[in-house]
């Protein structure tokens, strides 16, 4: 547990790091054409070969973990899934060239889609869910830094000017795929593939139930983008992508423990123990409370600044759209647990279906009413609203079918703390600095300000837990 803790913190890093780093030099290179002709392609391809995955991350995920000490029975569901992966990115890349050739919507860069479509075709490359199944972060981890880092080297070495979004799109293609296949020549020794005695048929229907919960799911966190491009331009889609991008850059952190404690939680599942289910919710809901709301807060007050530091004052008109989805922390965070630490490990696929479908129906609707009128920003309202919805439907089916309880009156001690950033950040702001040092000025002060005021006004001592809790993982590391 420790040392999946410190790989697992180490993977959060790398990927809060990897977009400060990259974003904020392709957008000022790129601009928000450049930027956005490359997002859409990326995003197109991507939920095709989200539906080539037939929930199989998620399901695959579950079923390792059954396995866990037993290599024959690993490798037998292994090798099933793969084979149904294999068989569905082939489809699905089939399909996709269909739909690039066929439309002449997608001619003027066709070059680029097709390209894209190695991310559809190669699919089936994607073995994390084996590695998370056996509790193996260590390796995902640093597979995932190294590739980080190769893509990072690639875009400040080849990336020079606005005509190198083809190089762009191209190095985020090596970067999503290299690492998946890395992490097939490494699988020696934990599963062995096997072609006999096969049962493709059992997995179909939980296979199905959760390919409907993707497939929905992915519709606004994947489609948002190619919906935007539909509707409006490249330059729009620039705009939304650098505002989700800033937006999004916390998500690894607040649903890092989430992630740890989904083998752990399963298994208690399994073993019918709902206390530490409970015990378990509650130590991830306080984690949530104390670092999400503060971050969104943070996020919507100091969007004009986040924005102009990190993509330029040509992003500038993202400001807006960026105090909007700054929600997502929270309420995807929250959302991420429910699912994650409840509903998956309980087998309740049919509410999950349900629950994405919700969300899909209010994405489609509002995008449909908002976009037209207010671009990125209707764009921006869509996404959060399905969202709250997706969230909402969690909720109400775990009321349905358990007794969990959480600790909401650390949402509102959390909220009021945050009060205090509106007089920080007006202050730092006329001091007139340069951006940086208001930037810097403003999170220590809010930080500063918001520990004390949890600790001394409302007398929430986890922020010595957390201490505690690091420590005592390093040093078994």
């Amino acid at each position: 547990m420790a040392k999946n803790y410190f790989y697992n913190l180490l993977l959060t890093l790398a990927n809060l790091l990897f977009p400060i780093l990259s974003f904020p030099y392709a957008s000022r290179i790129l601009g928000p054409v450049g930027i956005g002709k490359v997002q859409f392609i990326f995003s197109f391809a991507q939920y095709f070969s989200l539906i080539a995955s037939f929930g199989i991350p998620i399901y695959g995920m579950k079923e390792i973990a059954r396995y866990k000490n037993n290599i024959e029975g690993r490798s037998t569901v292994f090798s099933e899934l793969t084979i149904i992966y294999l068989l569905t990115s082939i489809g699905l890349s089939l399909l996709y060239l269909s739909v690039i050739f066929t439309f002449p919507y997608f001619s003027t860069d066709k070059d680029m889609y097709l390209g894209a479509s190695l991310m559809v075709l190669l699919g089936f490359s994607y073995i994390e869910w084996l590695y998370t199944g056996m509790e193996e972060f260590k390796s995902i981890a640093l597979r995932s830094v190294l590739f980080k880092i190769i893509g990072l080297g690639l875009l400040y070495f080849f990336i020079k000017g606005r005509d190198d979004y083809r190089l762009y799109l191209y190095i985020l293609i090596f970067s999503f795929l290299g690492n998946n296949i890395l992490s097939c020549f490494l699988i020696r020794g934990k599963v062995k593939l096997v072609f006999s005695s096969l049962q493709l048929r059992r997995h179909m229907m939980p296979l199905l139930f959760i390919l409907g919960t993707t497939l929905a799911s992915g519709m606004y966190t994947i489609m948002d983008t190619v919906l935007l491009g539909f509707l409006s331009n490249d330059k729009t889609v620039g705009l939304y992508t650098a505002a989700d991008k800033l937006s999004n850059i916390m998500l690894p952190f607040v649903t890092s423990m989430a992630i740890i404690l989904i083998p752990k939680i399963a298994k208690a599942f399994a073993e019918k123990n709902l206390f530490e289910v409970q015990e378990t919710l509650n130590q991830t809901f306080r984690f949530l409370m104390f670092f999400a709301v503060p971050i969104v807060f943070g996020l919507a007050l100091l969007a004009p600044e986040f924005i102009t530091l990190f993509s330029g004052k040509e992003f500038l008109p993202a400001a807006n759209s960026m105090r909007i989805l700054s929600l997502l922390p929270l309420v995807v965070g929250i959302g991420h647990m429910f699912l994650f630490l409840i509903l998956v490990p309980a087998g309740k696929n049919r509410e999950m279906l349900f629950c994405v479908l919700g969300g899909l129906g209010v994405f489609l609707v509002l995008n449909l009413l908002l976009v037209p009128h207010f671009q990125a920003v209707g764009s921006s309202i869509a996404n959060i609203g399905s969202e709250m919805v997706v969230t909402l439907l969690y909720f109400y089916f775990i009321r349905k079918y358990f007794y969990f309880t959480y600790e909401w009156s650390l949402l509102f001690k959390a909220a009021i703390s945050t009060l205090m950033f509106i007089p920080i950040i007006w202050l730092a702001r006329q001091l007139s600095l340069p951006l940086v040092f208001t930037l810097i000025i403003s999170i220590s002060s809010c930080a500063l300000t918001y520990t004390s005021m949890q600790f001394f006004v409302f007398k929430n001592n986890f922020i010595f837990d957390i201490v505690d809790f690091i420590k005592e993982k390093f040093n078994k590391v």
